[in-house]
């Protein structure tokens, strides 16, 4: 009788089933220039940029809040990404977008102006993946293509990068670093470009808040849209959380 009860629950033991953790998280990101790498959408002065994630296994969702600091709107992004692949050596993921980047426009009317805001509609779909050469160096392409819903702006926007990671470069016991460099191509419509970029986070052991600079230069474009030269400097405050970890049966 021992001998039955003892099989039954180890049967029952072999059936249960690990549920992935639902996980909620974000980056809360005060930046000295707002800066995208798609060169129209660049916002030129000191923004507020707050990224959340919820999750479970293969599937997020990511939205992405863009705004001045003065509180008008930027842009917003809201993100779904599937993980195709994930293993210790790569990550290959897809995902898609709606968008409404803010436009601030002044119209006359009647002989009077007024300031207007805009709101610029988009989709998007992207690809990416990542190779760990080592424990803290990674390299992939990433891909994204963009498609303006309104008939007066650039329709079509193609972006590609390959990029380099260096992550958890420790400088002392407290303090890490990580160094981004990518080079990418950029198509809007007809114009494109070359360019690189590069980015530096100095980051504290078991603490939220970091310190990033980036900076964005022309190779050879004639996209007539920004500087030659980018950079901005952000602090960030992160935040990540496990809702829950349950088992159930199969």
């Amino acid at each position: 009788m021992v001998c039955l009860l003892f099989i039954q629950f180890a049967s029952a033991q072999e059936t249960e089933k690990k549920v992935n953790p639902v996980y909620i998280g974000g980056v809360i990101n005060a930046t000295t220039k707002g800066i995208s790498t798609i060169p129209n959408m660049t916002l030129g002065k000191p923004a507020l940029v707050v990224d959340l994630m919820v999750g479970q296994g293969r599937l997020s969702f990511k939205p992405q809040f863009r705004f001045a600091l003065e509180g008008k709107p930027w842009s917003f992004t809201f993100w779904g990404r599937y993980k195709l692949l994930q293993n210790e050596k790569w990550r290959v993921h897809i995902g898609a977008h709606p968008a409404v980047v803010f436009q601030y426009l002044k119209v006359t009317e009647n002989g009077s102006s007024r300031d207007i805001i805009r709101g610029n509609r988009y989709l998007a779909g992207e690809g990416g993946a990542s190779y760990s050469l080592t424990k803290n160096i990674s390299v992939g392409p990433y891909s994204i293509y963009s498609r303006a819903m309104e008939k007066d702006l650039v329709r079509n926007t193609y972006y590609l990068t390959m990029w380099v990671n260096f992550s958890n470069i420790w400088l002392s016991e407290q303090y890490s670093m990580s160094f981004n460099p990518q080079i990418f191509y950029v198509k809007m419509d007809k114009p494109h470009g070359f360019y690189v970029a590069a980015g530096v986070t100095l980051s504290k052991k078991d603490f939220p808040v970091s310190v990033s600079g980036f900076i964005n230069h022309k190779i050879k474009t004639d996209i007539l849209v920004g500087s030659n030269l980018l950079w901005n400097v952000s602090v960030s405050y992160s935040f990540y959380n496990e809702l829950f970890a349950a088992k159930r049966n199969r």
